[in-house]
Order: structure tokens, then C-alpha cells, then sequence
């Protein structure tokens, strides 16, 4: 029997247990990473998120320790690193433990910067509905291990394909991080040059036919047949995503992300619920309701809650337990404004003469301070600023304009300023537990010239196609290259299918 990525002593526990612990033979395969693309590694690790951040089992966490270990002796020492989120100090306290214990190689440096996140830090963009291309082909047909299986409805036959989604398909890469009101436009230009690429072979000779033939004929083949493919899948998702209910949820997203007409983002909540559209979708727009108000007032937390308990299921009663416990679906305490809360925050981070966390301090943790983080980093564009998507001026592209990204944002911030300076009040408002590194190495041995333009980010709890998309986005304004590592690709769903909980 193997276990991968790591055999835990629970393992034979369980074995000694049920009295065939000498009649099996066990060993473990150090799996650390897939390569899903060129900038896209997973330790997939799904179980990661609900294991550490709800469970507190911090079992995973060695393992991500191992696999940044592992990077760190292919590509040499990291400049500098920097991390924000508990898990992530763990994590790297790990990794500093096994670079200590290991032998120290002398090489020049291709990686320069280093980022580790905590999912935990924002749950806001996970929570939002993804409108570039890949987001929404994970969102409607589920990329597993950078494979997404179409059906007969795309296929237009009765059977399914698999497909691998990666740079080497080259229709794909070219719309991936597109918004998906571009990606038709895009798919008939380029039905448009196939066919030209096509008609070529009109007016050629016997050798201009056979070099055509042997070199050119069988990509296009290949590529109109791909064309095809995300034609089909294009429509399939226009079928179910621009139907005028998903417009109205958007705008009611983009409504909770503004602060604006709050109350009649809480009537369309409560008729989602109430038609019973989708459990899943229904308890997204709860959390990010709470998480973008800082927690519900308490007549609309019974409110709501009573009423998705009617409609799904009192067995959800967990659910909303575990939700609290990681501060995603919340009830406001009595004189708790966000005014007041940020106060708190500001003096509990200052106060450090006890050198722990109190636990006044403990339980302000699970405050968002969404609203806060929103005005220090201009997450959420002016409204009344027209935006072209066609030309996207910086990364609130992957959310329609509406919202920049809390994690790529801290990143951009922190590249800009070399460290944490100058961002003490938004990291208090996180309690991050930020930390920045100077990585070391041999003094005698310069990093490759570009190997400072090579940015590491590791995503601990999993990241979503919109992040990676944004990232990428940032990377082409800046003269960056980002390589994602993440413990698992997730989205809205799969981050809260981890959580739901019907043990009553």
C-alpha cells in the first residue's frame, strides 16, 4: 500500500487497530508537486484548507514545507521572502528547519522573491463569481489536475472528451485570461484566420501542396478542432451563465463590494433562497454579505439563517458552525460598527508589551474589516469610471472592473516597497502575522540578471484561476514572471463544499 504524499503515523494507528498491521506492506511516494502549466504548480492538496484553517491540523504543513524545500534546491537561494498569514509563518519556519538540516549547495539564484499567503487572509475574491475564460470553464465543467472532462452538450455527440488546459493548447492560451465578454470575439477572428490558413491551398502546385501536407496541414487540424472545442464550451456557458439571473448576481456582488443598496442585496439573497436556486450559491452570497459588512446585524442573521435552514435542511446547522468558526458567515456583536472594531484592532496590534495574543485579540481575528482594507487599497474602483474591458487598466478586469483582488493587490504593494513599510495599518487590520526575509545564499554568488523578475507565490489553502489570471496580468505591466504554487486550485464552491457539515 502507498501513501502519498506522506505516510502518518495515524496510518498505522489505524492499521494496528483493525489487526493487519504486519500483513501489509506500507511506503510512502513523496509527492510534492505537479506542474498543471508553464507558471502553475499543485501539491493537490484539496484537503488542505479545511484540515488547517477549520480543523487546526497542522499536519499539511511540513508537506508544504517539503515542496518549497524542494524548489528552493532546483532553483537556487530566494532573495528575499515574504509571507502573510499564520499558516504561512509555520510554513516557513518548517522550510528553514530542513534548509538548516540539509547540505548547502552553491548556486546561482533563477528565482528571486518568494510570497506566502494564507487563503484565511482574503476570502472575498474565492467568494466572487469569475468571468475571465478559465475561471468559468472551472466554475461549469471542474478542471481536475489540469484536465476538464466536456460533455455530449459540447461535444455534440453522446460521448465525452477529456482535454488538457495548458499553455500547449494554443486557442486556450490565448483567451484563458481573457474576460469572457472578449473570448467570442476572439474565437471568430480566429475561425476567420483558420480558414484563410485553409484556402491557401488553392492555386498551389504539386510541391507547394505537399510541403503544405507535410508541414502545416496537420496543426491546423489540430487547432480548428480545439477552435471547435471551445466554441461548443463557450456556448455551453453562455447557456447557463448570461441568463438574467446571473446578471442580477453580479450586480448584487457588485452591490456587496460597493457598500451600496445593501438592503436590496439582502431581499435577491433571501428569493435565492427562498426558490431554493442552489444551496451552494445561496450560502456564497451569505458569506461574502458578512464578510464585505464586517458580519450580519443580528435580526438579519436569525432572519436569513432560519430561512436557509427551511430551504436546504436543518442538517446545516454544522455548517453554519464551521462558517463562524473561520469568520466567513457571522452576527455582529452589539456596538460592534466597523468604526469601533477598527479601533480595537489598531490598539490590540499596537499593545505587544505581553508578547502573545490576548484573547480579545484572538476573537477580533475572525473580523474581515473588509470595508477598511477596501479604502486604504482601492480595491473597488470608482463606479462612475467607465471600464474597457477590451483594454483592462489593471487587474479589477478579472471581476468585471468591480474589484481588485485583496492577495495579488498585497503583492503588487509589497513589490513596490520592497517589504511590509508603509502597510502597518493594513496588516493590522488583517492580523497577518506578515514577516519578511532576507533569503541568504553564497555572498560571492550573483542571482542570474533575471532571476530578480521571477516571482514565487505560494497560495496556502488553495487559490483561484481568477488570482493566477490576475497575477499574469501584473506580471505583463511590470516586467514580472509569476510561478503560482498552491496546495489545490479552488473557487466559491469548492472552498465551501469543504465546510458544509450535515452530521445532525
Amino acid at each position: 500500500m502507498f501513501l502519498l504524499p506522506v505516510q502518518f503515523y495515524a496510518c498505522e494507528a489505524v492499521l494496528e487497530e483493525q489487526g493487519i498491521f504486519g500483513d501489509v506492506t506500507t511506503d510512502e511516494w513523496a509527492f510534492y508537486l505537479l506542474p498543471l502549466d508553464d507558471d502553475v504548480i499543485s501539491l493537490e492538496l484539496p484537503e488542505f484548507f479545511r484540515d488547517n484553517f477549520l480543523a487546526g491540523d497542522q499536519r499539511w504543513v511540513r508537506t508544504a514545507g517539503r515542496a518549497l524545500h524542494l524548489l528552493h534546491s532546483l532553483f537556487g537561494p530566494f532573495s528575499k521572502i515574504f509571507g502573510i498569514g499564520r499558516c504561512s509563518k509555520m510554513t516557513y519556519e518548517s522550510w528553514r528547519e530542513q534548509v538548516d538540516e540539509g547540505e548547502q549547495k552553491a548556486r546561482q539564484a533563477e528565482i528571486g522573491n518568494v510570497f506566502l499567503i494564507d487563503r484565511d487572509v482574503d476570502y472575498v475574491t474565492p467568494l466572487c463569481s469569475q468571468v475571465v475564460y478559465e475561471g468559468l470553464v472551472d466554475d461549469i465543467f471542474r478542471i481536475k489536475c489540469g484536465c476538464v472532462e466536456f460533455g455530449p452538450d459540447v461535444t455534440s455527440s453522446d460521448r465525452s472528451i477529456k482535454v488538457m488546459l495548458n499553455s500547449q493548447d494554443k486557442v486556450f492560451n490565448e483567451i484563458r485570461n481573457e474576460h469572457f465578454s472578449n473570448v467570442f470575439g476572439f474565437l471568430s477572428q480566429k475561425a476567420r484566420n483558420l480558414q484563410t490558413a485553409y484556402d491557401k491551398r488553392r492555386g498551389m502546385d504539386i510541391q507547394q501542396m505537399k510541403t503544405f501536407v507535410s508541414e502545416e496541414l496537420k496543426g491546423l487540424k489540430q487547432e480548428h478542432r480545439l477552435l471547435s472545442l471551445h466554441i461548443s464550451a463557450s456556448e455551453s456557458i453562455m447557456k447557463k451563465k448570461t441568463k438574467q439571473d446571473f446578471q442580477e448576481l453580479l450586480k448584487t456582488e457588485h452591490c456587496l463590494l460597493e457598500g451600496f443598496e445593501i438592503r436590496e442585496c439582502i431581499f435577491f439573497i433571501e428569493e435565492h433562497i427562498n426558490r431554493q436556486v442552489s444551496m451552494i450559491e445561496s450560502l456564497r452570497l451569505l458569506c461574502l454579505l458578512s464578510v464585505t459588512e464586517n458580519g450580519l446585524l443580528p435580526k438579519d442573521f436569525r432572519s436569513l439563517k432560519a430561512q436557509y435552514l427551511q430551504s436546504y435542511g436543518a442538517e446545516h446547522l454544522l455548517t453554519f458552525s464551521n462558517l463562524r468558526q473561520l469568520g466567513l458567515l457571522v452576527e455582529q456583536q452589539p456596538g460592534e460598527t466597523l468604526t469601533v472594531m477598527e479601533s480595537k484592532v489598531g490598539k490590540l496590534v499596537n499593545d505587544r508589551t505581553a508578547g502573545k495574543l490576548t484573547d480579545a485579540f484572538s476573537s477580533l481575528a475572525k473580523k474581515s474589516n473588509f470595508r477598511a482594507l477596501s479604502r486604504k487599497l482601492n480595491l473597488v474602483p470608482k463606479s462612475d469610471e467607465e471600464y474597457d474591458l477590451r483594454i483592462p487598466r489593471d487587474m479589477a478586469y478579472i471581476f468585471s472592473g468591480a474589484y481588485l483582488p485583496l492577495s495579488c493587490k498585497l503583492i503588487e504593494q509589497v513589490l513596490e516597497r520592497d517589504g511590509w513599510t508603509g502597510l502597518e495599518e493594513v496588516t493590522r487590520l488583517i492580523n497577518g502575522h506578515e514577516f519578511a526575509v532576507t533569503g541568504g545564499g553564497s555572498a560571492d554568488l550573483k542571482p542570474k540578471s533575471d532571476a530578480q523578475r521571477i516571482i514565487l507565490v505560494m497560495f496556502l489553502g488553495g487559490c483561484t484561476f481568477s488570482e493566477i489570471s490576475a497575477l499574469r496580468f501584473l506580471g505583463k505591466e511590470r516586467g514580472y514572471t509569476f510561478i503560482v504554487v498552491t496546495t489545490a486550485i479552488t473557487n466559491s464552491s469548492r472552498l465551501l463544499e469543504a465546510l458544509l457539515d450535515n452530521r445532525v
